[in-house]
């Protein structure tokens, strides 16, 4: 089982490995010798011409503000979803529940032809907040909150109730504190999938003053009509890095959310 394992973890980390050797080859040895795993010689030069050449500090940026805003978004209203949805009894809630599970299971592309006209009226066209609005409330995030909900006693929340606490403070002191695997679950999820978003800001965006990294690493890695290999597997490089080190942090978290997000 060992050997099979690593086996698989081979096949699985072998890209990652082409894709940090190719960051420091030059765009000829590209040309000259495409299968070569290794470069004939170590440097910077993709890197430094990422950052001080196209911009990608600023599209670097932008993608930060849009990840931060929805991270931030999602673990506040999502918990917030998911804590009614499972702890307060009002009448719809099923229907809610339902209508979360039915928006988890509607393709994208079916709501992005409205999402971007209602974009367009709010006057939000070509602005980060407009790229992060449609993802302040993501439906897998208040569906993982509200299993985890599930798991904390309702002896807890009655006692806080009992002390005085409404549920607006309940919710905060009481809640949130014991969610620390679920948020850390929701954090990774909303980050990922805004970290790596291309569609919605590719139409969005109408300047490269807001572009994000995966729109601004399209057009860095072109030049003179080829592709720039070097420079897109740089690129490649400084767009894994923040989502490996957030997944390296809250692992424990991450899996410990899952699992408890399975038992209801």
């Amino acid at each position: 089982m060992y050997i099979i394992l690593a086996l698989v973890l081979v096949l699985m980390l072998f890209p990652f490995v082409l894709v940090f050797s190719g960051s420091f080859k030059s765009q000829g040895e590209f040309i000259s010798d495409p299968g070569a795993w290794l470069p004939q010689s170590f440097n910077l030069d993709n890197y430094v011409a990422l950052f001080a050449e196209k911009g990608f500090g600023g599209y670097l940026i932008n993608s930060l503000i849009v990840a931060a805003i929805a991270v931030m978004a999602n673990v506040v209203f999502g918990s917030m979803a998911g804590y009614a949805l499972a702890k307060l009894s009002f009448k719809g809630r099923r229907l809610m529940f339902a209508a979360v599970m039915a928006a988890m299971t509607v393709p994208y592309v079916a709501v992005f032809v409205p999402q971007f006209l209602v974009i367009v009226q709010m006057r939000l066209a070509n602005t980060l907040v407009g790229i992060a609005l449609p993802l302040l409330v993501m439906p897998i995030c208040a569906f993982i909150m509200r299993q985890f909900a599930y798991s904390v006693p309702d002896e807890l929340l009655e006692a806080a109730r009992i002390d005085g606490a409404g549920e607006v403070k309940t919710f905060f002191t009481v809640f949130l504190p014991l969610a620390g695997p679920a948020i850390a679950t929701v954090s990774i999820l909303s980050f990922l999938y805004s970290w790596n978003y291309f569609l919605w800001p590719l139409i969005v965006a109408q300047s490269q003053d807001v572009y994000t990294l995966p729109i601004g690493l399209a057009v860095a890695s072109q030049a003179a009509n080829t592709t720039a290999f070097g420079l897109l597997l740089a690129g490649a490089v400084v767009v894994l890095l923040p989502v490996l080190v957030l997944f390296l942090f809250l692992q424990r978290y991450f899996i410990q959310g899952v699992a408890t997000a399975g038992l209801k």
